[in-house]
């Protein structure tokens, strides 16, 4: 009898240790996996899901049909690396201390990968981070140098570096593959980051996407003639016109040995270096491109290639400056187009890895861009300004069970979100010190739990590259007030509802009188509460 109650109670220990580390097993199962798909100078309005003018990317759609479009996302410095970093640590650019592409990152702070990884997550990475050789929290990756390339692309391992044969999106979107099929352990929700360097400038395409586009025509954005007029200084010194700012070998891809040929092509090309002194690009913006490429490649580059150098040859000293305007405009959208299109190509690729596996059922699917881009909207290339095309960034989220499908949102949201929206996701507790708000209400329809009315943004980077001001503000729904500062001391304000494109600063005009009142004090408490200020500012200036 002794024995048979032994064993009885043997039976149950036995029954309740399986049931407890089956309970723990479910728990596990049930945190979800993220995939975050990050392209790199993405603008919104190249997404058929925000606007179908320019092109069809049906695949990154998908993600906005079978979940939520974002439509008031925005960043918080638009520039790469910066807002790279506020990603990662959920903190402002004066915060987390990367303000610009040139400021060191200092990786002893706490990103949320790090948070992942000791809470049970596989976490992967794959493509461009920008900044840094050794991502923390990230048990597998292969990465990108710096900008990295588009043609036969060198990456940075754990244990070596390597230079993969192809086009950067496949080979990206490759690796990411290669890590799900045979390098994931199923027995561990996963974090993977998938970052596309397209469609980051200089723009080379794919061969066969390269040849597809060529041949396309794209409409105007009705700003492209912009003469800056209802604008203050800061619009009007930049350095981000399609005429006389884009480069012909680099940018247009005209052949240097054409451009030399023709010599004293008009207008010519100068920028200012920050120290100002100014220079002229020269042909290793585009030998340093093409020269990666091997023989069998070139032979495919070399048809578009030469109908471009033949045309701008033959027609460029002809035109006038609106003709040669509409030429670099349609040069521009055409590689830049089509690298979005490699991009929607691939991301369909492992969209559809996901729903063949069943892995899509429990993933969080984000699509979303470093910031947004000008594709000739005030004549601008780049980005770097509050102003809404660079400002904004496309935003679109999937959840199965979570988010309901085709749904829209217009609240004021940033990349400042995304650490404390995954942590949260994942049932991680968030660290003392970030600044965003977690996205997780507004995914579940819980609009009236979200607090927040405006956001705030800070540029640091100048002078330099494309000479954009420095310059901070407040953005709501209704309004956009900027102060414009180092070298001048302007603030401008923009009516979003009433002048969607900003093209008239109604800061002195005496009906905004309240509206400038109003933000101004709003502004000066939310630099307070972002722990921002004169004082940083100047710290962050370079001798």
């Amino acid at each position: 009898m002794k024995n048979n109650i032994t064993l009885i109670f043997l039976l149950l220990f036995v029954t309740l240790l399986i049931i407890s580390c089956n309970t723990s097993l479910n728990k596990d199962e049930k945190k979800p996996n993220i995939l975050f798909i990050m392209s790199d100078d993405h603008a919104y309005q190249a997404i058929s899901a925000y606007d179908d003018r320019l092109i069809q990317t049906p695949n990154i759609d998908r993600i906005a049909e079978e979940g939520m479009l974002f439509t008031n996302a925005s960043v918080t410095n638009s520039i790469c690396a910066p807002s790279r970093a506020v990603i990662l640590t959920g903190k402002h650019s004066h915060i987390n201390g990367k303000i610009d592409n040139i400021a060191k990152f200092d990786d002893s702070q706490m990103t949320f990968p790090q948070l992942f990884k000791e809470n049970g997550y596989q976490t992967a990475m794959f493509g461009k981070l920008h900044f840094g050789n050794n991502p923390k929290g990230i048990d597998d990756f292969l990465i990108l140098p710096g900008q990295g390339d588009y043609i036969n692309p060198r990456f940075l391992g754990k244990d070596k570096d390597t230079i993969i044969t192809g086009y950067v999106t496949d080979v990206i979107t490759d690796l990411t593959l290669d890590w799900f099929r045979n390098k994931r352990d199923k027995n561990k929700p996963f974090l993977t980051f998938y970052l596309h360097k397209a469609p980051h400038r200089a723009w080379w395409p794919s061969p066969e996407k390269f040849a597809e586009f060529y041949d396309k025509k794209f409409p105007e954005p009705e700003t492209l003639y912009d003469d800056y007029s209802g604008r203050g200084t800061a619009a009007k010194t930049a350095e981000m016109n399609l005429l006389t700012h884009m480069q012909y070998m680099q940018d247009s891809k005209v052949r240097p040995s054409v451009f030399e040929k023709m010599k004293n092509v008009e207008p010519k090309i100068i920028y200012a270096r920050g120290d100002g002194t100014f220079f002229e690009p020269n042909s290793n913006s585009f030998n340093n491109r093409y020269g990666r490429a091997n023989e069998e490649q070139k032979k495919k580059y070399d048809i578009t290639l030469d109908k471009i150098s033949k045309d701008f040859e033959s027609n460029w000293p002809k035109m006038n400056d609106k003709e040669k305007m509409q030429w670099k405009f349609q040069r521009y959208m055409q590689d830049y187009l089509a690298t979005i299109s490699s991009v929607d190509d691939n991301v369909g690729r492992v969209l559809d890895y996901l729903d063949d596996t069943g892995l899509d059922k429990n993933t969080i699917v984000v699509y979303t861009s470093d910031q947004g881009f000008y594709l000739g909207e005030h004549g601008w290339f780049d980005k770097r300004f509050i102003y809404d095309e660079s400002f904004k960034t496309p935003l679109m989220i999937k959840w199965p069970n979570q988010i309901n499908p085709g749904t829209t949102n217009d609240e004021m949201v940033q990349n400042l979100d995304f650490a404390q929206t995954f942590l949260e996701a994942a049932m991680i507790e968030e660290p003392d010190g970030m600044q965003g708000e977690s996205l997780i209400p507004l995914l579940k329809g819980n609009n009236q739990k979200w607090t927040r009315d405006a956001v705030y943004y800070h540029y640091y980077e100048y002078p330099s590259v494309h000479m954009a001001k420095r310059h901070y503000g407040i953005v709501s729904k209704e309004y956009k007030l900027t102060h414009f500062y180092f070298d001048v001391d302007e603030w401008e304000l923009y009516d979003r509802i009433n002048d969607p494109n900003e093209m008239n600063n109604v800061f002195n005009n005496p009906d905004y009188q309240d509206v400038v009142e109003n933000l101004t004090a709003d502004l000066k408490e939310m630099r307070i509460e972002y722990k921002d200020s004169e004082e940083l500012d100047r710290s962050f200036i370079y001798d």
